[in-house]
């Protein structure tokens, strides 16, 4: 199991392996999700970054949050627990 951070303010340039380089600068990345729209299939400006280690995502969050990287300041946070999805009923 690993840690996941969110990665907001991406440029829409950026590649996944730019940001796994980027986040391998500090431990084992072991995975790169990109958010895209489900309709469109475009890149959304942000990112999910799984980090091997809880040091390691501790020690990205307080060098890379605020940090320019591609014309963009990233936001960097410890990704919050997926809220279950409401299911919507028409009565």
């Amino acid at each position: 199991m690993g840690f996941k951070l969110y990665v907001g303010n991406v440029s829409y340039h950026t590649k996944e392996d730019s940001l796994r380089d980027l986040f391998g600068n500090y431990g084992t990345v072991l995975s790169v999700h990109y958010a895209k729209d489900r309709e469109t299939g475009r890149f959304r400006g942000f990112a999910f970054v799984e980090m091997a280690e809880q040091s390691e995502m501790q020690r990205a969050v307080q060098e890379l949050d605020g940090k320019e990287f591609e014309t963009r300041q990233l936001r960097v946070k410890e990704a919050e627990e997926r809220q279950p999805r409401r299911e919507w009923r028409q009565e």
